[in-house]
């Protein structure tokens, strides 16, 4: 359904499909407006639609003082985009999807920093490769939604000084960083402010976005992986969807993921899985819930990485004796800081069947049958 206003195009999205994983039938109403049209074929989930690398380096980070390897963060960088792309060379994998004329958005997830972040070397080795093919250092920017968690994590010492290192929000609750123009409109709770705006950086810089998330458990949504990290880290007014134990993750977080431009200038994703959260995310105040994956995965189909990344989380927390991210249970919430403690409760229903439910958006391949997952070992 489309109603039309003058300069812009607004889609009104119902939920029209048989919700998945036995959901109730009636998901909200979301009215997405944006002045930016579809570009069908380009962005997520192409041009490598349920293909995903993953590179494992032992050697990549120490567990116990958690310092990075940076050397082996750049072989399993270039064995990941050639493995990727099929190119014989790091400069040829990485044309494949900037040019020396794009304007760069380098996604980071920093709401669990300084403790668990994207790691800086991570995102120096991405950036080292832009340069490489041409990119100016001032075409680079390194964003996500808050300045003081960035600040905290100091990628400036990583990057040349040229490279920006930006937020949307550098007070908390500021509005200037969203453009008015694109958003998501929605009432969950009958909450006042019903509209999430998409960052001007986005809309408004940007040509190209490379997402690097990381492999968390998510209280809420059940994992923070590529579709979280690109939906709720471009939005404003995002937390507003979960509230006492009931969350509205399931068909938000695909929803936002699905705005244009976010969705076509979303070339690439790095999931950074040197470390990870397998509860009590997404943050990371106790180290007890961290662990050491020390991988990357690779593609362009966020879906298809996302469903890896449940099984990564599934199987960390089924060896340490903690309840599936599945599990729906009512007396396992506690609406006390339990949950921060004990892997065997939760703050909310956690809902992992967002990542499914973004499947029937177009964003990707759920069927882990049809997921090709090329596996290296360094």
């Amino acid at each position: 359904m489309i109603a039309s206003a003058v300069h812009r195009r607004t889609f009104l999205h119902l939920a029209a499909a048989t919700p998945l994983l036995g959901r109730e039938s009636t998901l909200p109403e979301y009215r997405t407006v944006s002045p930016y049209p579809p570009h069908p074929g380009v962005g997520m989930p192409h041009p490598f639609r349920a293909q995903v690398v993953r590179v494992h380096a032992d050697s990549a980070i120490d567990a116990a003082t958690e310092k990075v390897d940076a050397g082996k963060v750049r072989e399993m960088l270039s064995t990941g985009m050639r493995s990727l792309t099929g190119e014989s060379s790091d400069s040829a994998a990485w044309s494949r999807f900037i040019s020396p004329k794009d304007v760069v958005g380098i996604k980071v997830n920093c709401s669990g920093a300084p403790r668990m972040m994207s790691s800086p070397e991570v995102v120096a080795g991405i950036v080292a490769n832009l340069t490489q093919i041409g990119v100016p250092a001032d075409q680079i920017y390194i964003y996500e939604r808050f300045a003081d968690q960035m600040r905290s994590v100091g990628y400036e010492k990583h990057v040349p000084a040229q490279v920006h290192i930006t937020a949307a929000e550098d007070g908390r609750g500021s509005i200037l960083g969203y453009d008015p123009h694109t958003y998501v409109e929605v009432d969950f709770f009958g909450e006042e402010d019903t509209r999430s705006n998409l960052t001007r950086l986005v809309s408004e810089k940007f040509t190209k976005i490379i997402n690097v998330p990381n492999m968390k458990e998510h209280q809420a949504a059940g994992v923070t992986g590529c579709l979280k990290n690109i939906g709720y880290g471009d939005f404003s007014n995002v937390a507003r969807s979960h509230r006492y134990s009931k969350t509205n993750t399931y068909s938000f977080i695909g929803t936002l993921a699905s705005v244009e431009p976010l969705r076509s200038r979303t070339v690439l994703h790095v999931m950074d899985g040197l470390r990870g959260v397998w509860h009590a995310g997404p943050f990371s105040y106790s180290k007890k819930f961290r662990f050491y994956p020390k991988q990357l995965m690779f593609g362009t189909d966020p879906v298809a990485m996302d469903r890896l990344l449940i099984d990564v989380i599934e199987a960390k927390r089924k060896a340490e004796g903690a309840p599936s991210i599945f599990d729906r249970s009512p007396d396992r919430i506690k609406a006390d800081d339990t949950p921060t403690k004990d892997p065997n409760y939760n703050h909310f229903v956690r809902e992992p069947g967002h990542v499914e439910y973004a499947s029937t958006l177009g964003l990707g391949e759920y069927d882990i049958q049809r997921i090709h997952l090329k596996a290296i070992e360094l």
